[in-house]
């Protein structure tokens, strides 16, 4: 296939934070192979259908250190299903003509597979970008190389408590868009976040000229307001949604559907 990633994926991505009459991209999250592929690939045209800009997936992981217990259980589910990268790189292509996808996983993952052989997948399976949570800084430099060879987006993390110095260097070489965590700890719904969002998103716009997304705890439409009106440019949505999908197991995609439509409605103009 014409892989659109090969295009050049920040470009995608920063076309999906331009949507016209939205104050911010609505980006959910997607685990691949949950509840099982063909399910997941379900869920992510429900996603699309439902008004989302771009998606993260996920690739299932034994150990994934950054995921709260909604999103290491589907995880689990997926690995118990017979998920695995590739499989999840299907789904990867079988969503990315409707919208960017940006593949969020493990170090591991990457290196098992070799840097250029690993970001060569994912340019052929039509990503945009690519998310490595435990990829330090120091570390990241060759994954960046290979990833910009590939027309991917290395898409970085920072968090409230990143140093100034830290966060401007992760800030001078993020694609796409920067990743900023609302919370110190794992993914997973916050009932109270709103008042926090103002500063940690003035903080990573004073630090990097790519679009800034807000997530970890963004629940409810009135969250992802709140988000978008304190500056974020992007919201980032997943453990509400993978819970859902669980708790809907007769019709996931329809259960999902219904709540990106009412998030979208959340941030349209």
């Amino acid at each position: 296939m014409s892989a659109p990633g090969t295009v050049a994926g920040a470009d995608r991505i920063a076309a999906a934070f331009r949507r016209p009459g939205r104050r911010a991209a609505l980006m959910p999250y997607l685990m691949g192979g949950f509840p099982d592929i063909a399910g997941s690939l379900a869920i992510g045209h429900a996603y699309a259908d439902g008004g989302a800009d771009l998606v993260e997936l996920g690739v299932p992981y034994s150990d994934p250190l950054a995921d709260g217990p909604v999103i290491q259980a589907a995880g689990t589910r997926a690995l118990r299903s017979g998920a695995t990268l590739d499989g999840v790189l299907g789904v990867c292509e079988g969503l990315a003509e409707r919208m960017p996808v940006v593949v969020m996983l493990y170090a591991n993952v990457v290196y098992a597979r070799g840097i250029d052989a690993f970001t060569a997948a994912l340019r052929d399976a039509g990503a945009s970008g690519l998310i490595v949570p435990d990829l330090p800084l120091e570390e990241a430099p060759a994954v960046l190389q290979a990833c910009d060879a590939a027309g991917l987006a290395l898409v970085p993390l920072v968090a409230p408590t990143s140093p100034d110095e830290r966060l401007a260097r992760i800030g001078a070489r993020a694609r796409g868009f920067l990743y900023t965590v609302s919370v110190t700890g794992t993914t997973g719904e916050r009932a109270a976040l709103e008042d926090s969002f103002g500063p940690i998103i003035a903080r990573a716009k004073a630090h990097t000229d790519v679009p800034v997304a807000l997530g970890f705890g963004i629940a409810t439409p009135e969250q992802a307001r709140a988000a978008a009106d304190a500056g974020a440019d992007g919201v980032i949505v997943g453990s509400r949604l993978v819970r859902a999908a669980a708790e809907h197991q007769d019709d996931p995609a329809r259960a999902v559907r219904e709540l990106v439509s009412e998030l979208a409605a959340g941030l349209d103009l």
